[in-house]
This record gives C-alpha cells, structure tokens and sequence, in this order.
C-alpha cells in the first residue's frame, strides 16, 4: 500500500468514504445519548406530554428511515448501472486477450491512480455474498497478494475495520510494514446484487482515500459479471517519488495495456504508474477469483492456487518461485 513498485498502491477517484459513514456515526451517538439521558433521568417518563428524549428519539428513528430508503435507492442504481455495463462490454469480454472474459483498465486521475477490472467469472452472487459479507474473509482473500504481510479485524464505533500491514516488497520484514485501516461497508447483498466497499482516509508516503469495491450482478445461475476497482490519492511528493523509482529500479516492468508495437513487432506495453496498477489490479482480481474457487481448507492449497493463476501472466507477475512464496505466506500465519 505505498507509492513503490508492486504494492497495493491504490489511489481514488472517488475520494470520499462510504456515503453513510458519518451518518451512522451520528446515529449511534445520538442513540447513545437518548439512553443514556433515559438513565439519568429515572427511564420512563409519566408525563402524558412527549418528554424531550423521546421527540429526540422520534426524529433520529424517521432520519434512519430515510437514510435507509436512501441507502436502497442506491443500491437499486447501482444494480442497474452495472446491468447497463454488462450489456455494452459483453462484446469486449468475449473478444478478450486474457484467458478468461475479463477487462482491465487503468486511468490517471486528478489527484492519482485507478484501476478497474470487469469479468464474467464462474461464480453466482451467493458465492460472493457468502464469501465477502465478512471481514474476516476479505482478509484470508487480501493476504494472498504478496506484499499484504498481516491482516486484522476489529471494530470502531460504526464499523468493522479491516487493517492490512503491507511491505514496500515482499522481501522485507513485517517489522517494517506499512498499517492501513479500512473501514468495511456491505452496500447491498441480495440475490440480485452484491456490493462491498473498504475505505481508508490516510495512508503512508503521501498518499490518502484509498478505497477498494466490489459488486456483481447475475449472468445467469452460475456465472456473475463483477467489477472490482481500486483507487487512491497522493501528494505531488509522493507521486515524484514513485515515478523517480519506478524509472531508477522498474523500467522493465510491464503492465497489461498494449501501447503500440517494439521494432520486432511484438506487442509494447505499458509501464511506469499505470503499469504498476494494472499489475495490482490483476493481483487483487486472481485474489477474489482464487478465494472463491479453492472450496479447501488448507490455506497452502490456495495459495498454491494463487500462485499458479498468477503464473499464467509471468511477463506481468511474475516475482518469486513457489516455495518462497508458500515458506514467506506460511510465516505470515505468526503475525
């Protein structure tokens, strides 16, 4: 999650948290407080007229409800715009130069970097919602990128947060590594519909509103089309400093996106930031992928699994042999 080669790097487009983060703070104050004065007082009132808690109460339950409403109406556009983009970019997918139907783009943004990956992958809404309507499962799914060293979950007083500890490359010491808290959000799961949203105000080296989403909508009984993105901004130091880096030390390193051809005619890819992202980006895809189709319980097995998908794009991905991969993710388990 730093501004170096081969990390999670996320910069933002949408550079604000989930819509309804302060909202549900207040909401849980305010409701703190109504029993808390309800204590105080003595609990319930006599009096034939509303006492001031209850009028108070009234207002924060009808604000929920809107709030809710809101939340839906959402969700439903979302849904929709989703349905819309499968619609256009089926003909892209099948016509895809992956092995599998699957898009990867990258943009620069004002203030950073984005990536978005869509897919049609062989996986029902159900898989997700019952996979990734729980932090502690988007960490076992976060943990397979090889730079995520550690992963924890805990609570703040509207949330769960999911931490990850991420090094600058994966050959460096957790001691070392970088700790970002997301606030964990499930916008939607029916069976229509999933979408979930991680979001962290600040992060290291400059960097800040890093945010991660995932939502899918059905293609038919088992297959789901899913956009996954990734996103976050930096500092004009910060992004200096990655492009001074990747110059000095990754000039070889390639993304996905075809920019013309060399002099021998083969394809020329894309380097520098975009590169990086599009890398991250295929990483954190073959992440979700992964998890959902290792039904083992043996955390070796999938990252083997990882691994192995991984290895499919060895001019892109390719960092480390399989044993140094398994023995780095196995001492993982201790931290």
């Amino acid at each position: 999650m730093t501004a170096y080669d081969d990390t999670v790097g996320w910069r933002t487009e949408v550079r604000q948290p989930h819509p309804y983060h302060d909202l549900s703070v207040f909401l849980f104050w305010a409701h703190s407080m109504i029993s808390c004065g309800r204590r105080q007082s003595g609990g319930a009132h006599r009096h034939t007229a509303p006492d001031a808690w209850t009028v108070l109460q009234q207002w924060i339950y009808r604000t929920l409800g809107l709030a809710l409403c809101a939340m839906g109406a959402q969700a439903q556009a979302s849904q929709s715009d989703l349905n819309g983009l499968l619609g256009s970019l089926r003909g892209q997918l099948e016509a895809s130069t992956f092995k599998q139907p699957l898009l990867l783009q990258s943009s620069e943004t004002t203030d950073g970097l984005r990536g978005d990956v869509y897919a049609i992958v062989e996986h029902p809404v159900e898989a997700f919602k019952a996979a990734f309507n729980e932090p502690n499962r988007w960490c076992e799914a976060l943990m397979l990128h090889l730079n995520n060293r550690a992963c924890t979950v805990s609570k703040n007083s509207a949330t769960d947060v999911i931490t990850l500890s991420v090094v600058r490359k994966y050959d460096q010491p957790v001691t070392g590594a970088f700790r970002v808290p997301f606030d964990f959000h499930v916008v939607d799961a029916t069976a229509q519909h999933f979408e979930a949203s991680l979001y962290s105000k600040s992060g290291p080296l400059g960097t800040s509103n890093y945010r991660i989403s995932l939502e899918v909508v059905p293609v038919d009984a088992q297959h789901s089309f899913m956009h996954f993105f990734y996103s976050y901004d930096e500092s004009f130091m910060a992004r200096a400093g990655t492009q001074a880096y990747l110059s000095l030390f990754g000039s070889a390193k390639i993304g996905f996106t075809v920019v013309g051809k060399n002099a021998d005619g083969t394809p020329s890819y894309i380097k520098g930031t975009r590169g990086l992202m599009e890398r991250n980006a295929m990483r954190y895809f073959l992440a979700i992928d992964t998890h959902l189709a290792t039904t083992t319980s043996d955390p070796q097995a999938r990252r083997t699994a990882w691994f192995n998908a991984s290895e499919q794009y060895p001019h892109q991905l390719h960092e480390l042999d399989l044993p140094t991969y398994l023995a780095i993710k196995q001492a993982d388990t201790s931290h």
